[in-house]
């Protein structure tokens, strides 16, 4: 039967207790350096044979590239690493006071890992889970402690984003979000506390931005490129479609499926055909070397130049009157217009004679 931990005895305060990271994928190990650079012994533990080496040795090498970039110096980056000891066994990291799982986005595989780990770990060690969609709730089912067991869900690239949502399912108690929330603090990170709902926060938010984007690519109105310069030139860092090549489609997919499920399959949470094709065809982004973009060997950073898919058309015009198009004329007159000119593409457009208010690529509107 499920029980209550006795928070009175419990060791709440995580500063540098060990940690466990489950998962020695690109947010593994991005968990693992951010632990470790915030001074804690870090195990970093997953079922394929010799993942975790191969990504602390990957490590060793971004590492290298922050002091080449003077961003880190070499002592520290050194400790940073020497923090961090691959295990080829849960066992050997039992001593961790703080496991965070970020293993694959399937509910069987963190219920049967957590499940395994109340045998291995202390009975008052902290679980999270780093899911960015499924319910904390479901994956605590079954756990003699479920109060123990929280979501930690960090953004990619995770030593660069700052937001980490702190999740609570119904049997989390409230200490042990506290505790991680206060933990998300000192690691440097913004943590926001949420209750375990479908997509919790973000994903909830972001479904659209990428559904519409998919609905668009659907009825071939618009080019990846031309999709990724309307979201840039409002003020969006990154294009819908550079930012699930670099989320990966498999996991972006997943995370579509689960939210969907979660939401009853409410279509406006529908999954893409679009993305499962590519899902299908291997084509999962920078991970596999090709997505919406093809990848270069040795150029893990690379993003199309938005000015491409502009100088390609024929014609570019902002639609509409009022703040949206001042903001959008502006933005793409300061960034791109003096471009165009040079390299022979169209210069802006207004057009003002019709209630629509957006920017349009050759015939296809797209915001």
């Amino acid at each position: 039967m499920p029980t209550e931990l006795n928070l009175t005895s419990m060791n709440i305060n995580l500063k540098n207790e060990p940690v466990l990271v489950i998962g020695a994928g690109i947010m593994g190990a991005g968990i693992a350096q951010v632990a470790s650079q915030a001074g804690h012994p870090v195990f970093l533990f997953d079922l394929r044979e010799g993942a975790a080496e191969k990504a602390r040795a990957k490590l060793a090498i971004t590492l290298e590239g922050l002091v080449g970039k003077g961003r880190l110096d070499a002592q520290s980056a050194q400790a940073i690493l020497a923090n961090i000891q691959a295990v080829a066994t849960l066992e050997d990291a039992s001593p961790a006071r703080l496991v965070v799982e970020a293993i694959v986005e399937n509910l069987q595989a963190k219920r049967a890992l957590f499940q395994q780990l109340e045998a291995v770990v202390d009975s008052e060690t902290i679980l999270a889970t780093n899911t960015s969609s499924i319910s904390v709730t479901a994956i605590a089912n079954g756990l003699k402690h479920p109060g123990r067991l929280v979501g930690m869900h960090f953004f990619n690239p995770v030593p660069l984003m700052k937001l980490v949502e702190v999740v609570s399912g119904l049997q989390t108690q409230p200490k042990v979000a506290q505790a991680i929330f206060n933990l998300s603090e000192a690691w440097g990170k913004v943590p926001v506390h949420t209750r375990s709902t479908p997509g919790f926060i973000v994903n909830r938010i972001a479904r659209p931005y990428y559904a519409e984007t998919l609905a668009l690519l659907q009825e071939q109105a618009a080019r990846p490129e031309a999709l990724d310069l309307c979201m840039k030139a409002v003020g969006f860092r990154m294009g819908p479609c550079e930012l699930m090549d670099l989320i990966g489609h498999d996991t972006n997919f997943a995370v579509t499926q689960s939210v969907y499920e979660a939401n009853f399959y409410d279509k406006r949470y529908i999954p893409s055909l679009v993305q499962r094709e590519m899902v299908d065809g291997g084509l999962l982004g920078r991970k596999s070397g090709q997505g919406f973009y093809t990848y270069p060997a040795g150029m893990p950073t690379w993003t199309p130049h938005p000015v491409e898919a502009l100088n390609a058309a024929a014609q570019v015009v902002i639609h509409g009157s009022g703040p949206i198009a001042d903001h959008l004329e502006k933005q793409l007159s300061e960034r791109f217009n003096e471009k165009f000119k040079s390299t022979g593409g169209q210069s802006l457009k207004r057009d003002n004679s019709n209630g629509w208010v957006g920017l349009a690529i050759d015939d296809a509107r797209l915001i």
